[in-house]
């Protein structure tokens, strides 16, 4: 009963963030400013353009970011396995930066030419890892980990090489985009990241009994007939999209996808029947108050969600980290 009642708290939690965050700013919007029309009206059009948008966003990104590092976890059997563990971050950095770098300023079907770099950078740090550990005859866990780690420095190695090139004004605009951002206006954003996340979810939620064989051993695994091959293929290429998706969108947002699914698995256990819904709704709203924190601390300014989950998830790391030695000490 615990896993359940834990989800129903959770569920709970999620639809309290959903409704309280967009009253939450720096103007407060009364309760009148729902049901009143747009037009003429500057507290509905905050409220319905801006607030509603960047939430739905916020909760959508965490979601997608918490799901995909529950699957790296399973997939690698380490709980500080991250979403751009492989690289997916990295790409889809160069690739942004390149777009700001040339100068260039376009849109395709509303979405921005910066999202689409950010993007084709992402998918084409997916099939050059994919493609490296292919030469090695295999797909094994190891080969994965050791490309993604290479491709990654070998393309924050080129990020600071374009940095370095640009002027002021680009080389500010990379930075901020490398922080993680979540100014939303409008539903375009949230249309844009919808897709891959639910898309991973479905696929990822349907594949709960077999992260819970991945989880337990590669050995054991194949002794209950898991083709081990094209389970990592798959979650591979569906957790790499999802995460690129979201990068694209609103940049990568750290430390997310390690900390909630760890924090979950503590509260409701490693079956993924269980740590996969709980994982994307408390995803959803540690993203959605981390960012609400980030537009209110400092109003009118914002903080960069990014640095907030980065300083929420240093200390968690090493509290992880040490735990794990006081564990190993006692066995």
């Amino acid at each position: 009963m615990r896993p359940a009642i834990t989800l129903g708290l959770m569920s709970l939690l999620a639809v309290g963030v959903l409704s309280g965050a967009p009253f939450l700013g720096m103007y407060s919007i009364p309760m009148e400013a729902i049901f009143a029309p747009l037009e003429g009206n500057v507290e509905a059009e905050i409220f319905w353009n801006l607030r509603v948008p960047r939430v739905m966003a916020a909760f959508l990104a965490g979601a997608g970011l918490a799901i995909s590092g529950m699957a790296f976890q399973a997939l690698f059997r380490n709980p500080l396995a991250t979403p751009f563990t492989l690289g997916v971050a990295s790409g889809a950095a160069l690739g942004a930066a390149l777009y700001v770098r040339s100068g260039l300023s376009f849109a395709l079907l509303s979405i921005s030419g910066l999202s689409l770099s950010a993007f084709v950078g992402a998918l084409g740090s997916i099939l050059l890892v994919y493609g490296l550990t292919q030469i090695r005859q295999g797909f094994s866990v190891a080969s994965m980990l050791l490309a993604g780690v290479a491709i990654s420095f070998f393309f924050s190695s080129l990020i600071l090489f374009i940095q370095y090139m640009s002027d002021f004004a680009q080389s500010f605009h990379i930075l901020h985009w490398l922080m993680g951002n979540l100014g939303v206006t409008g539903m375009e954003t949230v249309l844009e990241i919808l897709p891959f996340v639910v898309a991973g979810a479905l696929v990822i939620s349907l594949l709960g009994q077999e992260l819970n064989l991945l989880a337990t051993g590669e050995l054991l695994a194949v002794s209950r007939g898991l083709n081990l091959r094209r389970i990592r293929s798959l979650l591979f290429f569906v957790t790499s999209l999802t995460v690129g998706g979201i990068v694209a969108t609103c940049g990568p947002i750290g430390f997310v996808g390690m900390m909630v699914p760890h924090i979950c698995r503590l509260l409701v256990g490693a079956d993924h029947r269980f740590l996969t819904p709980a994982t994307l709704l408390f995803g959803g709203s540690f993203l959605t108050l981390c960012d609400t924190l980030a537009r209110n601390l400092i109003a009118p300014a914002e903080i960069p969600v990014g640095v907030i989950t980065a300083l929420l998830g240093g200390p968690f790391f090493i509290w992880l980290l040490l735990r794990r030695t006081s564990e190993k000490r006692l066995i």
